[in-house]
């Protein structure tokens, strides 16, 4: 049996900040493609792209293999998709649009084992390796290995960070910029913006929870890690993909235009 360890417990752990990306191509040779890469985690996302649980399930297996953490982002926080989740074995999950403290608690609850919370015990699974692992170590590790984090995506919600970190249970939140400026209506350069990011990471320092956020390039993610964030989703494997085949297109057309050139 093969010892892992858990996204909450890599992030305890890590010198420096984590840096994953998106999937949500519904393939799996991308996985493989982000694990060469040197990702340390991926974030399935179910909210945003049509990947089904089947999917992400194979998904997990085939990037844990790779040594990739491999988190999933729901598709909402109703708490429909955790217990299957995390049977499955995933290192985290991240539920959005989370507002309250009181919406916090129930996604968290879901997450944990009795007496702490309502996850059930399903010892049989993959995440207690088919029975092998063991009844004390599937609790543990299920308790203090995998990552519980909410997105706070709302200016109401970042307002309301103190009283949702003091939640039993959470061991990870995320700070959707994007809606944020939706949200609110500013874009992420205003002052009122850059306060909020300020009060989330504070709270989030205080409670001792790792904070994260998705940026677009490796600049920004040096920013992100500077400013005290914990782990950086960076793009995401389509715009990887896009963004690279568009370059390598200008790229040939140029030195095309300029042999060109060049013959007359």
């Amino acid at each position: 049996m093969i010892a892992r360890q858990g996204f909450a417990k890599r992030l305890a752990t890590a010198p420096q900040c984590l840096i994953g990306t998106w999937l949500k191509t519904p393939a799996l040779e991308p996985v493989e493609i982000l694990a060469d890469a040197g990702f340390d985690f991926i974030v399935i996302d179910q909210e945003h792209a049509p990947l089904t649980f089947e999917f992400a399930y194979a998904a997990t297996v085939v990037a844990q293999g790779a040594g990739l953490s491999v988190v999933v982002r729901v598709p909402d926080r109703s708490g429909s998709h955790l217990q299957r989740l995390l049977d499955a074995g995933v290192d985290g999950i991240l539920v959005p649009r989370v507002t309250s403290a009181e919406e916090a608690r129930a996604a968290a609850a879901q997450m944990l084992f009795s007496p702490r919370g309502d996850r059930g015990m399903g010892m049989t699974s993959r995440a207690g390796r088919w029975g092998a692992l063991g009844r004390a170590e599937y609790l543990r590790f299920g308790d203090e290995e995998v990552m519980r984090a909410v997105q706070l995506e709302e200016r109401a919600a970042i307002e309301a960070v103190e009283e949702i970190l003091a939640v039993d249970g959470l061991n990870g939140v995320f700070l959707g910029m994007g809606d944020l400026q939706l949200s609110s209506g500013l874009p992420e350069s205003d002052p009122d913006i850059q306060k909020l990011v300020e009060r989330f990471l504070a709270a989030a320092d205080a409670r001792g929870v790792p904070a994260g956020t998705a940026v677009g390039n490796a600049r920004q993610a040096q920013a992100a890690a500077a400013r005290g964030f914990r782990y950086v989703m960076v793009s995401n494997d389509t715009s990887l993909l896009s963004s690279a085949a568009a370059t390598t297109v200008a790229d040939v057309r140029q030195r095309l235009a300029e042999g060109a050139s060049d013959a007359l």
